[in-house]
């Protein structure tokens, strides 16, 4: 197990950060991409009112997040056929993608701890 020193982790978080804004994939907000991990490494069902809730946010951020990654094809929504009040927040094979290129860029960077 890598442990690391708190300069470390920043240091790791950096490269990979800056792996990420030189590569082709969009660059998210952290908000977004705090939203994006919890849809992709929580099980489902996802909805807005589930997600803020989660976050400790106002449903419209959640919408708003939403909506930037619904255009870039990393989520998509569809009406809940149970409950047509609810949107269920959907993954996409797009999304599946970003977020397997981002763990491996992580995880090369974390290669390269000293």
């Amino acid at each position: 197990m890598l442990i690391l020193k708190p300069a470390q982790g920043l240091g790791l978080w950096q490269r990979a950060m800056l792996a990420q804004v030189h590569g082709n994939d969009p660059d998210l907000t952290t908000r977004q991409m705090a939203i994006l991990l919890t849809i992709y490494l929580e099980p489902p069902p996802h909805t807005v009112r589930d997600l803020a809730a989660h976050l400790s946010v106002t449903k419209p951020v959640i919408t708003r997040a939403l909506d930037t990654m619904g255009i870039l094809g990393l989520v998509a929504r569809r009406r809940d056929e149970r409950d047509r009040r609810n949107v269920l927040i959907q993954r996409t094979v797009r999304g599946a993608e970003y977020l397997q290129r981002l763990g491996d860029l992580i995880a090369r960077q974390a290669s390269e701890v000293h």
